[in-house]
């Protein structure tokens, strides 16, 4: 640290406070920790309604956060470069004293509502006023009391890089206990007064740390006895990028999959936290003098996870969601591991410690921009996950190790990568002239097995092959990576598989299907609706039949008619809002003098549904569809009450749950939109998650609504019409009662669940529920 220096203190006097100096310094970097990550993902969930519950929410979170960091570590940089030592605590008081005036955190006035479309900026500006000051604050604090220490004079302020180990384990503690303790027990709005509460408390431990240290004779550092590579020697600009990209690999891959699990499942604190959990965990591991796993087990754990996780990607089936994600799990962890001790052995002095994490928390931002901001917009399909994979075989030792005048290895790259782009530029023939040998025994199996899997599979298979055989030569393996990623994104795999289009709320994919008879629109890994194009006998049909989960017999069509006939009875035509536009199949089963209103949050789906080359249902049903933009917590609490006959929630983005839209908050909201007999029907059919109890658990919340569950189990599975499950709620008990007649109809049991609140909603539960 620079500023005064002071006369050393005495041997006794030092040894006689080194003990509660490092308890005071370990406990505070821990509370500092524990506010710093508790508050991710409090505030993600706050906003989360207002955002739609996009797995995108997440993803720019974590981009915010990693900027957040960086400008916290900078302002530690030169507060511990440019003020004296015995001030640098005063300015640092005063900042905390700034950010006591954001709190307690929430919604600040006029951000209650963002603009229509891709909600990025809006999101970061967002999160920069409501708190922006207090995360500054709290993210300052790791590099800044470990830069204290190391002037402290204490012994073990040679190598004070341990306290970074409390600092993990304190953002363990609070990551792991949200989801599972803290949100559950107490729900959003006490934990931000809770949060306050701990941001004072701190305050008062980094004045005692300053007093502390203000009142030790002691300025200067021991370099001597510093570890093997971190010698006292300013740090040359390869050294600092490397730092950087060592920590933008991990970080982007973070988000990367992060994005991937929560796409699938739900946006919510359980399944944002975990990966960032184990993201921590692998600084607890490595950043150490001795990693609690050896460099050379975790090489190999690591090269077998990224061969593993880019065959499956490049299959053309689809592995499902728990085989993937225990897959992408191990490579994301062992990656991190690699990457993270790769730069704990690059490490400078204590007297560069801030510099250190400054040029780190850049990667990490630089990271978090790429996997959040660009990808999206660079990529139409995912493949930024694929090209991190490949990119983390770069983090490992000696990967970028080469020398231009190194000709012979140079060379040998070279050939590698030529050789490499002509197998992937003539691989459709050679998988094609394989299909025609038919061996028998091993090799015959073999070779159908390769053929089943796809092209991409069998020609990334052989890149792992070479990718072993070129185990003491890691500059090799870093081509043979971007060579399999190179396969994965040009041939058919399961992240290409036609044209895709892609917003901050997900990809979507218009096919045709494999017999060539509908047009298909996917979200993600989900089905989302499809149109006949051609009749039995292959002629061109422009089809207006609703189909999938929206066929004349499904339980969404037999509603919509029941309240139809009802309203014939009353001589009226009534009013329809249909939640979650799609294919806009639903609109074909509007008739002359109905009022429809759609609300849809995404405008690349409304752009989908009404071009007619791709789904023709709104151009011939409703040429001038009434489609309101905007997250439906938002839009449809604008509509008159006691405005709709029926409302039809279908909001799902891939598989993923759009918990903000079945809280028991939701249904009050849809109760008070509704005519005293009116409907809202929610489609809550799902490959991961009990909905069934998880709105059984609900409903009792909204004791104003009466309900039950109808299941279409009779239906083929087919594009034609497709399996669904629907819960009808209404707050007339003998409309529900008039479906208890249903063959297909069945009580709501919540099976031991808890209801989900804007405060609290648990996704572990019904995923394991699910799995029962």
């Amino acid at each position: 640290m620079s500023g005064e220096r002071v006369r050393p203190a005495a041997p006794g006097s030092v040894k006689s406070a080194g003990l509660g100096l490092v308890a005071a310094f370990t406990a505070t970097t821990f509370l500092s920790a524990l506010l710093l990550f508790s508050i991710q993902p409090l505030f993600a969930k706050m906003v989360l309604p207002v955002l739609g519950g996009a797995p995108s929410v997440w993803a720019v979170a974590l981009c915010f956060f990693q900027g957040a960091l960086l400008v916290g570590y900078c302002y530690a940089h030169v507060l511990n470069r440019l003020v004296p030592a015995r001030a640098a605590g005063f300015v640092h008081l005063a900042v905390f004293g700034l950010a006591l005036m954001s709190l307690p955190i929430g919604l600040p006035a006029g951000w209650a509502e963002p603009p229509p479309g891709d909600p990025y900026l809006w999101q970061l500006g967002l999160f920069s006023v409501a708190i922006g000051m207090p995360f500054l604050a709290v993210a300052a604090n790791a590099p800044l009391l470990q830069a204290w220490f190391a002037a402290s004079g204490h012994p073990d302020a040679r190598d004070p890089y341990f306290l970074y180990g409390a600092s993990n384990l304190g953002s363990l503690v609070a990551l792991l206990g949200y989801p599972f303790l803290l949100e559950p027990t107490f729900g959003t709005r006490a934990l931000s007064d809770f949060w306050a509460a701990g941001f004072v408390l701190l305050m008062v431990a980094i004045a005692a740390c300053f007093l502390v240290l203000r009142g030790r004779a002691a300025a200067s550092v021991p370099t001597a006895t510093m570890a093997a590579g971190t010698a006292d020697q300013a740090p040359s600009w390869p050294r600092r990028l490397g730092w950087v990209g060592l920590a933008l690999v991990p970080s982007a891959l973070l988000t990367a999959f992060t994005t991937h699990i929560s796409t699938d499942v739900a946006s919510a604190p359980l399944l944002w936290v975990l990966p960032l959990a184990l993201y921590l965990l692998t600084f607890v591991i490595v950043f150490r003098e001795r990693a609690l796993i050896p460099m050379r087990l975790l090489l190999i754990v690591h090269l077998a996870a990224v061969v593993v996780a880019l065959l499956q990607l490049s299959q053309t089936k689809h592995d499902g969601w728990f085989i993937s994600s225990a897959t992408g799990v191990v490579v994301f962890f062992t990656s991190a591991l690699v990457a993270h001790r790769t730069l704990y052995d690059l490490r400078p002095a204590p007297r560069y410690l801030t510099e250190f994490y400054l040029w780190m928390s850049l990667g990490g931002v630089l990271g978090g921009l790429f996997a959040a901001l660009v990808a999206p917009h660079l990529f139409s399909e995912v493949f930024e996950y694929p090209l991190l994979l490949a990119l983390t075989m770069a983090c490992r030792p000696g990967a970028l190790s080469i020398s231009l005048r190194d000709r012979e290895e140079l060379l040998r790259i070279w050939l590698v990568v030529a050789g490499g782009v002509l197998a992937i530029y003539w691989a459709p023939w050679l998988v094609e002239q394989l299909s025609d040998i038919s061996p028998g025994g091993i090799v015959g199996t073999a070779i159908d097995k390769l053929l089943e899997w796809g092209t991409a599979a069998a020609i990334v298979l052989a890149f792992a092959v070479l990718l072993v055989v070129s185990l003491r030569h890691p500059p090799r393996q870093v081509a043979i990576a971007m060579l399999m990623f190179l396969t994965v994104v040009t041939l058919p795999s399961g992240v290409k598989r036609g044209d895709a289009q892609r917003s901050y709320f997900g990809v979507y994919r218009v096919s045709l299907s494999s017999d060539g008879n509908f047009h298909v629109l996917t979200h993600g890994t989900t089905l989302h609706g499809a149109q006949r194009i051609r009749d039995s006998e292959g002629a061109y049909k422009d089809d207006l039949t609703p189909t999938t989960y929206y066929h004349p017999k499904s339980p969404m069509a037999r509603t919509i008619a029941e309240v139809r006939g009802r309203l014939a009875w009353q001589g009226r035509r009534g009013r329809y809002g249909v939640i979650g536009l799609g294919t806009g199949s639903l609109a074909c089963y509007a008739r002359q003098g109905e009022r429809w209103r759609f609300f849809e949050i995404d405008p690349l789906v409304v752009n989908i549904a009404s071009t007619p080359e791709q789904f023709s249902f709104l151009h011939y049903c409703q040429p001038e569809p009434d489609i309101v933009i905007g997250d439906a917590r938002l839009t449809i609490a604008k509509e008159p009450d006691a405005s709709f006959d029926l409302i039809i929630v279908d909001a799902f983005t891939s598989d993923a749950v759009p918990v903000h839209l079945m809280t028991a908050e939701a249904l009050r909201l849809y109760a008070s939109k509704l005519t005293a007999d009116g409907i809202v029907l929610l489609h809550i059919s799902n490959r991961y998650l009990d909905l069934d109890s998880v709105l059984a658990a609900t409903s009792p919340l909204a004791p104003e609504l009466h309900g039950l569950i109808l299941s279409d189990d009779d239906a083929d599975g087919s594009y034609a019409s497709s399996t669904s499950t629907v819960a009808v709620f209404s707050k007339d008990e003998t409309v529900i009662n008039g479906y208890r007649d249903w063959p297909e109809a069945y009580e709501l049991e919540a099976n031991g669940l808890r209801g989900w609140t804007d405060d609290f909603s648990d996704i572990l539960g019904p995923l394991l529920a699910k799995l029962r």
